[in-house]
Order: structure tokens, then C-alpha cells, then sequence
């Protein structure tokens, strides 16, 4: 534990314990990210397969990166990240869709809604601390900046799949 990044923290007036919990939960969220990116890409079928397979097997390594930077974080802060697998689901605020339809349409907008899940999480942690927390709040911008990149990626290839279901129509 990091005592003067904690008394750093503490003296503008941010729960250390509280910020731990909050960022426990985009912990798990992240975990649970990771699994589905990658279960998702193991199972996705049909259009846009190809596109939808590579965009969430990248998605899932930079998912489990920002685990890994939330990780440390929350021990700089004198916390411990929740490894129980089966607490992930109970902490986690966005949850896990499990691509139980191996269609890749419904892949694709499963993992949209998780996307966007993220960016509202992180972008209400980074609201909260406003600044007083430079060093969590530099990591959490950084990782929102990375989340809003993959909504884009994923919006990208559903406008492919309307164009494509468009052109099939004529």
C-alpha cells in the first residue's frame, strides 16, 4: 500500500475505501468483459463474423489491461481486487451477457451495450473524484478514452452490416 498516495487521496476528501469499492466494480466489469469478448469470439457465426471475431479478441486483451491497471491501483490504495469469479457477477454493475446466440448481429449488440455500460461507469467515477484523485482519475480517463474506441469499432461494423442488409434488398 501506497500510505502517502492514500493520505494524498484522503486529505481531498475522497473515501479510500469507497474509491476502493468503485473501482472493484469496474474490476469485475472488466473481468467479465474479458470473458464475454472472448466466449463471444469463440462462438460468433454468420455476418459479419470475420470483423466481429478479430475486433473482440483485440477488445478483450485491452479489457483484461485495464483490469490489470484497476488491479494495481486499488492495491496502491491499500485494497485487494475481488478474486472470487463468482463475486465478479455480484459487484460488477454491468454484468455478463452470455453469447448464448451465436449469431454475430446479436453478439455485436450485446457487447454495444457493454461498451457503452463501461463509458457511463468510468465517466461517473472520473465525475465523482473531479480532479482529486490525479493519479486513479489519469488511469480511468485513459480507459474511458480506450472504451469509447471500442464502441466506435463496434458501431463501425454494425453501419457495415445495415449497408450490407440494405444492399441485399435491392
Amino acid at each position: 500500500m501506497g500510505k502517502e498516495a492514500t493520505n494524498i487521496v484522503s486529505k481531498e476528501g475522497v473515501r479510500v475505501h469507497i474509491l476502493i469499492d468503485e473501482l472493484n466494480k469496474l474490476y469485475c466489469d472488466e473481468w467479465l468483459a474479458y470473458i464475454q469478448y472472448m466466449e463471444g469470439a469463440q462462438v460468433a457465426s454468420g455476418l459479419p463474423r470475420q470483423s466481429l471475431v478479430a475486433e473482440l479478441e483485440e477488445h478483450a486483451a485491452e479489457e483484461l489491461d485495464h483490469m490489470k491497471k484497476i488491479a494495481k491501483r486499488i492495491i496502491e490504495l491499500g485494497g485487494t481486487p475481488i478474486i472470487e469469479p463468482k463475486a465478479w457477477y455480484k459487484y460488477s454493475g454491468c454484468g455478463y451477457e452470455a453469447p448464448e446466440d451465436p449469431d454475430s448481429r446479436v453478439i455485436l449488440q450485446q457487447n454495444l451495450r457493454s461498451e457503452r455500460c463501461a463509458i457511463n461507469a468510468y465517466n461517473r467515477l472520473i465525475k465523482i473524484l473531479a480532479g482529486r484523485d490525479p493519479v486513479t482519475n489519469k488511469m480511468l480517463v485513459k480507459i474511458l478514452q480506450e472504451e469509447v474506441e471500442h464502441e466506435q469499432d463496434l458501431e463501425d461494423i454494425e453501419t457495415d452490416v445495415k449497408s450490407l442488409n440494405f444492399s441485399k434488398k435491392k
